[in-house]
């Protein structure tokens, strides 16, 4: 089995004048890093490797989830997330090592949010449904594949486990 976490950077800021790469956090991302860390860390989502955007808000997004969990987990920076269309995502998870069973990516709308859909096969009702209205900034999507190999990992293939925002998160706490 492989289990594939797709995390959108938390809320965003738009200073004027600042390049969209380097676009920092809002107070609001500032909060909800921390709680979609707790959250993977709690609910047993500990990946082998993360593959973080090079954008600022993705790594301080990383760099806020990434304390909660007991032990340092390996991440890469690729710059071949930022501003990626599904297609280059598959293409990335396509070169995950095959030690590596849970992936997480750490990148951006609207990529994660189409790559989600053309990997999902089935799942619950109520979590595709969420899914399909909003994949909001904090979104996290956690899709199981029965496969081996990440090489193979093909549209449609894919089983929602679940779909978590940082405001559905805030209610239960």
């Amino acid at each position: 089995m492989r289990r594939l976490i797709l995390l959108r950077h938390t809320k965003s800021d738009w200073p004027e004048g600042v390049a969209d790469h380097d676009r920092p956090l809002a107070k609001r991302g500032f909060r909800a890093g921390p709680i979609m860390g707790a959250y993977m860390a709690e609910a047993g989502l500990i990946p082998d490797l993360a593959i973080v955007s090079t954008a600022r808000r993705t790594q301080e997004t990383w760099a806020l989830a990434s304390p909660a969990f007991a032990t340092t987990i390996p991440a890469v920076d690729e710059p071949r997330i930022y501003e990626a269309p599904a297609r280059k995502l598959l293409a990335v998870i396509h070169e995950t090592p095959n030690d590596v069973r849970t992936l997480l990516l750490v990148g951006h709308n609207p990529g994660l949010e189409d790559l989600a859909a053309i990997l999902i096969g089935a799942g619950t009702e109520s979590d595709l449904t969420r899914l399909r209205d909003k994949y909001p900034t904090g979104g996290l999507a956690v899709i199981d594949f029965d496969l081996a190999f990440w090489s193979v990992v093909a549209t449609g293939g894919g089983t929602l486990d679940r779909f978590v925002t940082p405001r559905l998160l805030d209610r239960s706490h």
